[in-house]
């Protein structure tokens, strides 16, 4: 979908996404569903929530995804 999108979980990515990594990927989610790089000030907020929301839907995937092979964190 995104190429700019990587993927965050183990073994892909060697440690635990970061907020950083995993707030990114939502940006870049948003971005290519809306079709906008950069709303207008009129879609600022709806923009971001969007982007939270993902973001915390992507942090809790992680978190409960079970990767056989990995070291499972804690968390």
């Amino acid at each position: 979908m995104c190429r700019s999108i990587k993927t965050l979980r183990p073994p892909v990515l060697p440690e635990e996404a970061t907020e950083e990594e995993i707030r990114a990927a939502a940006l870049q989610y948003v971005r290519k569903v809306s079709g906008f790089r950069a709303p207008a000030a009129h879609n600022r907020e709806v923009f971001d929530r969007a982007v939270e929301a993902i973001a915390a839907a992507t942090a809790e995937l992680l978190d409960g995804l079970e990767v056989r092979g990995a070291t499972q964190h804690a968390g």
